[in-house]
């Protein structure tokens, strides 16, 4: 785990189709349609369709990430029983292409961020979401190793051992940015109040190392007629904690579908989870805006807010 800053790739969705449809032609499909999906701070995904059949091509802006995120998907496909983005090829960047890029099978739907009709189904239909994503999750979740880590080398003998440094290593990054004026003092006073209890917080070691998604919230939940359809997009999967997966599902909107609440029932949790989630989720939009540059205020600003809230109650 580390918050390196990168240097991201610019592409736009211009240059996103026409990218893609140059990885389409080298796999030796003609396409037929380009349609661009979107991206956030480290992809841009474009689907193309061909006389045949869709699928997907990522362009990926960070440097180093495309072997980490094939090889995650196929370890994950392997754990999980809803469909995941099968691999379908892959290549490095090139002169004529400047980011890596892979394609892959097409999970069909749409995210549940964007689905009015499951935003706006009834409390029953809204926990039986929740019941199908918690259980595929802790399906994966029961893929274990003997170390803590990166999925492709674990090497930490305790959950602690990994992830003290790395928030550390985010507190200092911090500290430094506000100095800058990159980030505001708020944001520091409570990344501070959280470091002084983290002894407190994380009293209870992870009894097992976990296979993770590390980052299932909505948007990267695909449903199709009100069911869950599929996941995608994992980002920093590892074998961790089980409850690092749970901070992303009181992201957006997952806090209306009952996610984390309903994995906390039916699966446990230490004592002090509420707490956990909020440092996770913190350090977490900290690691990110480091990562990639990028900060979101309406993301950023709640998990601040809860952060106190939650050191409250310990």
């Amino acid at each position: 785990m580390d918050a390196e800053k990168i240097t991201p790739v610019k592409i736009n969705e211009a240059q996103a189709i026409s990218y893609a449809g140059q990885i389409a032609r080298e796999m030796g499909c003609k396409v037929r349609k380009s349609k661009f999906l979107g991206g956030g701070s480290f992809g841009r995904a474009v689907k193309i369709t061909t006389d045949s059949e869709s699928f997907v091509v990522k362009l990926l802006l960070a440097p180093g990430m495309m072997e980490k995120e094939t090889f995650d998907l196929r370890l994950l496909a392997e754990n999980c029983p809803v469909p995941m983005p099968k691999v379908l090829y892959k290549r490095a960047s090139s002169p004529d292409i400047p980011a890596d890029g892979y394609a892959m099978s097409l999970i069909p739907g749409k995210s549940a961020l964007l689905s009015p009709f499951l935003y706006l189904s009834g409390k029953a239909g809204r926990m039986s979401f929740a019941d199908e994503v918690t259980s595929a999750l802790h399906a994966i979740h029961t893929c274990t190793n003997g170390k803590f880590g990166d999925t492709m080398a674990p090497d930490s003998s305790s959950w602690t051992e990994l992830y003290k440094p790395f928030a550390l290593d985010i507190l200092k990054k911090t500290d430094k940015a506000v100095e800058n004026g990159e980030l505001s003092a708020e944001i520091l006073r409570a990344a501070q109040a959280a470091w002084e209890k983290f002894d407190d917080i994380f009293c209870e070691e992870p009894a097992r190392a976990c296979l993770i998604h590390g980052d299932l919230n909505t948007a990267n939940i695909m449903v199709q007629r009100g069911r869950v359809s599929g996941f995608i997009d994992p980002l920093n999967s590892m074998f961790a904690d089980p409850e690092y997966d749970l901070f992303q599902f009181d992201n957006l909107t997952g806090k209306r579908f009952f996610l984390s609440d309903t994995y906390i029932k039916k699966y446990g949790a230490s004592k002090n989870v509420r707490v956990k989630l909020a440092f996770y989720g913190l350090f977490n939009e900290i690691y990110c805006y480091f990562k990639a540059g990028t900060l979101i205020p309406f993301i950023m600003n709640p998990l601040v807010e809860n952060m106190h809230k939650q050191l409250e109650k310990l």
